[in-house]
């Protein structure tokens, strides 16, 4: 597997500690790196690059970078915010050269038309909101309307949980260091810090990669699917059944029974909540339009999709008192989805047979439904993402995903990754019921859980980003066709 590791704040300053003493330091290579970066990015208008140094190392890396750039015979102006002398040695050495070479240095926010804005303001560290004058000058930066490049993370966003603290800048770019940060790509992070570039400055070593989360890219995942043999038959992968599809949302369970299909399960049973269900699936006869308990009888079960909510938490549906109940006591892998998840929010016995089981359990709640599942409100659940589903892992001895910009998966024993692909294309009704059965019918042709988690929450993504690039998203795309294009990547990512 191609791993990409996603590192805590306290792991990178481990890295940074073993790295102490190196020549050239850390901090040379990381002004040098986004000196290089800079010159690639800025436009070509002859315009000044205007670098914005903050108190800390990453006011230490831009004044670095801004010597660098000197040398290429830019005209480089820094910002120097606080005036004071940067606290590292090699950082001071950098201001000291720049300021006596004749380069500019002012106090005050400058009158420019910057061909590029270097954000070197704020760091990792940031563990508050941004307070004055630091808020009024990234504020003055994204007024500019010049391309910003950001060192390591744009001031402002929150390195870890990916919130916004107050006011952030919104970067063209993001060069990161060592490794990549959780709050670059989740939460608010995706959508301040443009495209992210990682340079590890030569920091990372194989010792490092089992240390922490992940990130799922499309090129790190798609060595996971498995080629066929010729001498396959249906049986090889696998019957899924799904659970739920109330009078009203008969659709989302056909959707994920669908996706099922699409993903490459041998056979898709539908077990129907509504009274008048359909008897046969026109579109895709494929699909077995069964009893409830002819479906049990499945190797995988999705339950959840289109379900129905009781109209109260002391109101109890048939769902709830008989099928949910019977999916939780099968020894069978689960997936539980929508109303699954808010009907175990509401009842205690259910969250007992919920955590009492030893077949594998995958849970993929939005915001809303993990919040209900932790008695917490969605906003608590959005400012520390990885901390909400790590909880829903450790309460429910399950696997998680929670949906959302850079959706985050969890295994029972809280290893982490954290989802790189997918676009605002997929926030609109249905997606999460693909998803669903993408993950079930992965389940059902012998996936391990958690890379079956993992993979089809890449994949749903990816598929998602694909219609985008061929001009069929993100607006007005559906969860129909994420569903088939999902399926062509999967036949691609299988020819190896």
């Amino acid at each position: 597997m191609s791993r990409i590791p996603v590192l805590s704040s306290e792991e990178l300053r481990a890295v940074e500690a073993r790295c102490a003493g190196w020549t050239p330091s850390l901090m040379q290579r990381a002004g040098r790196a986004s000196a290089h970066a800079a010159q690639r990015l800025a436009r070509d208008d002859g315009g000044p690059i205007l670098v914005v140094a903050g108190p800390g190392n990453n006011g230490g890396d831009a004044w670095v970078a801004a010597a660098h750039l000197r040398e290429t015979f830019h005209r480089v102006v820094v910002l120097d915010v606080t005036g004071a002398a940067p606290k590292a040695a090699e950082a001071r050495a950098a201001r000291d050269e720049f300021a006596a070479r004749g380069g500019e240095i002012v106090r005050q926010f400058p009158t420019l038309d910057p061909s590029l804005v270097v954000d070197g303001l704020l760091g990792i560290g940031l563990v508050r909101d941004v307070q004055a004058p630091f808020a009024e000058i990234i504020e003055r930066i994204n007024r500019l309307g010049a391309p910003v490049l950001a060192i390591d993370v744009p001031s402002g966003l929150d390195a870890h949980t990916g919130t916004v603290r107050g006011v952030a800048v919104n970067a063209t770019r993001t060069l990161t260091f060592i490794a990549h940060k959780l709050g670059l790509h989740t939460a608010d992070g995706p959508d301040r810090c443009g495209v992210v570039e990682l340079d590890d400055l030569g920091a990372i070593d194989e010792s490092l990669v089992e240390s922490s989360g992940q990130l799922l890219t499309a090129a790190s995942v798609r060595g996971w699917v498995k080629a066929r043999t010729r001498n396959a038959h249906k049986g090889d992968f696998g019957t899924l059944a799904v659970i739920g599809g109330h009078r009203g949302m008969v659709g989302a369970a056909l959707l994920a029974g669908r996706a099922a299909l699409y993903a490459g399960a041998g056979k898709v049973r539908i077990g129907l909540l509504a009274n008048d269900a359909l008897a046969v699936d026109a579109m895709h006869p494929e699909m077995m339009l069964a009893s409830i308990d002819d479906a049990m009888a499945a190797d995988a079960l999705v339950v959840g999709p289109g379900a129905g909510r009781s109209p109260s938490a002391t109101s109890v549906s048939m769902f709830e008192r008989q099928a949910l109940p019977a999916a939780l006591a099968s020894p069978k892998p689960l997936v539980l989805d929508a109303d699954a998840l808010n009907a175990i929010a509401f009842s205690e016995p259910l969250q007992k047979a919920l955590a009492s089981r030893r077949a594998p359990t995958i849970l993929t709640p939005h915001p809303a439904e993990a919040a209900r599942l932790l008695g917490k409100e969605t906003p608590q659940v959005q400012a520390d993402r990885l901390a909400a589903a790590t909880a829903i892992a450790t309460r429910y001895r399950c696997h998680v995903v929670l949906k959302g910009a850079g959706s985050i998966c969890v295994s029972p024993e809280s290893r982490w990754s954290v989802n790189a692909t997918g676009n605002p294309g997929l926030a609109s009704g249905g997606t999460g019921d693909v998803l669903a059965g993408i993950v079930g019918a992965l389940l059902a042709q012998g996936y391990a859980p958690y890379i079956a988690l993992q993979l089809g929450v890449c994949l749903h993504g990816a598929a998602a980003d694909a219609l985008a690039a061929a001009g069929h998203g993100p607006i007005g795309l559906t969860a129909s066709e994420v569903a088939v294009e999902a399926r062509r990547l999967m036949n691609a990512w299988s020819a190896r």
